[in-house]
């Protein structure tokens, strides 16, 4: 019984101990294989940097031996080798040009310079090129700190400090400008593309339900204007004369616009400003295409001008009025409409006439007029600007705002330098 318990116990150990060792002998050997790829790997680089340097060694001990007089076979027919004196005076004078005071070490390597040239085989490599020399002498600037203008041909073999000039792509795409006109009928079709398309619940003023007059007094605002532009563009802008005929997307656009804002149903009033839109991208692609007519004289200009400047009148008198067209005094809920609706006319003016600016320049320069349509500008932009939380209409003497009033101001002052504007480019 004794003997097999002592062989049990023996080969319980053995099947204890069995795996372990093993799995020990497996870590030693998978840590004595990462050491020897670690140490491995860390030796490559340097090893590589070695090979690498030998090459550069290599070549300057060849460059050194290139220069060394007494391996240059000694020409039959050259004249003796010049003196000490001779090789010193040379050495000054080189360096005289190279602007520096030469010492006994710069002597010697002058000596053997011109010794050299003199005792150099009729196979030495041909002079280098303009632009060699150039970069052998901004070499020679950089290694004696000196400003010389000139200095002696590289030869074969020989580094050069030159750098590579840039490459010039000639199939790099040229950006032309933009056609004259494309930024006015960009900044024409922009405002009312927003109210459609951008507009959080789109087109409101033939809304059944009407439960945001101030947005829609602000779209009829920027219909209007873009009305009158577009009227403008198709009758006097795009056409050189009255003999023109009209551009047939243009006069659709201007039919399209003139259809009643509060309209429903047939037509929809959304679905044919939309059209109107359409019909004027159409134009504005033929005109980048060169297929369509913009002309920037100012008797083009002046009737567009002269129309903003009657719907910046009518804006004003809403604006400053106290009794309504029966009598009846203004009412609170009137003046915000008053005040939304002239909010809406200076915001897509104010974009037309930067366009304007931009399209017709040569027109208002040779007339002195840029000036004016900057004040016309900046007048609108500021009534664009005003956003009161709640429109008050109080007395002018109160010491709560009227909004109406306030809007006025600018809206005046875009009126007169119009009108300013309009005859200065009639004279």
């Amino acid at each position: 019984m004794g003997n097999n318990g002592d062989s049990a116990k023996g080969f319980n150990f053995k099947k204890f101990a069995t795996p372990r060792i093993i799995g020990g002998i497996l870590i030693i050997v998978i840590v004595l294989w990462a050491l020897a790829i670690i140490f491995g790997t860390s030796e490559q680089p340097a090893s590589s940097t070695t090979a690498e340097h030998q090459p550069a060694t290599t070549e300057v001990a060849a460059t050194s031996s290139d220069h060394q007089p007494d391996t240059v076979e000694p020409d039959n027919h050259a004249p003796a080798p010049s003196t000490t004196a001779d090789s010193s005076s040379h050495g000054a004078a080189d360096s005289t040009v190279h602007g520096v005071t030469p010492d006994h070490g710069q002597q010697a390597d002058a000596a053997s310079t011109h010794d050299l040239s003199h005792q150099k085989p009729t196979t030495q490599s041909p002079v280098t090129t303009s632009d060699e020399h150039a970069s052998s002498t901004a070499g020679q600037q950089t290694a004696t700190g000196t400003h010389a203008d000139t200095g002696h041909a590289t030869a074969e073999g020989a580094p050069s400090d030159r750098h590579p000039l840039p490459s010039t792509d000639m199939t790099a795409p040229v950006h032309k400008p933009a056609p004259r006109g494309v930024a006015f009928v960009e900044a024409a079709i922009k405002p009312m593309e927003y109210e459609l398309e951008e507009r959080w619940w789109g087109w409101r003023p033939n809304d059944i339900i009407d439960v945001t007059d101030n947005v829609n007094n602000f779209q009829l605002g920027v219909l209007e204007v873009t009305r009158r532009t577009v009227v403008a563009l198709a009758e006097r802008i795009s056409r050189h004369g009255v003999t023109d005929a009209l551009d047939p997307n243009l006069e659709e656009a201007m039919n399209w616009f003139m259809v009643k804002a509060s309209s429903y149903w047939f037509p929809s009033a959304e679905s044919k400003y939309q059209d109107g839109l359409d019909e004027m991208r159409t134009y504005l692609e033929n005109l980048k295409a060169g297929k369509a007519t913009f002309y920037i004289r100012s008797d083009n200009l002046i009737p567009l001008l002269a129309s903003f400047e009657d719907l910046l009148g009518s804006c004003d008198e809403n604006l400053v009025k106290e009794l309504n067209e029966d009598g009846t005094p203004v009412s609170f809920f009137k003046a915000d409409d008053y005040f939304y609706y002239t909010k809406g006319v200076a915001s897509a003016m104010g974009m037309v006439l930067e366009a304007v600016h931009h399209d017709f320049l040569l027109t208002l320069e040779s007339r002195n007029a840029t000036e004016l349509l900057h004040h016309a500008v900046v007048s609108c932009q500021w009534a664009a600007d005003m956003d009161p939380w709640i429109i008050l209409d109080r007395n002018l003497s109160s010491i709560f705002a009227n909004h109406r009033a306030n809007m006025a101001a600018p809206i005046s002052h875009a009126r007169f330098y119009l009108g300013q504007l309009v005859k200065t480019l009639s004279t």
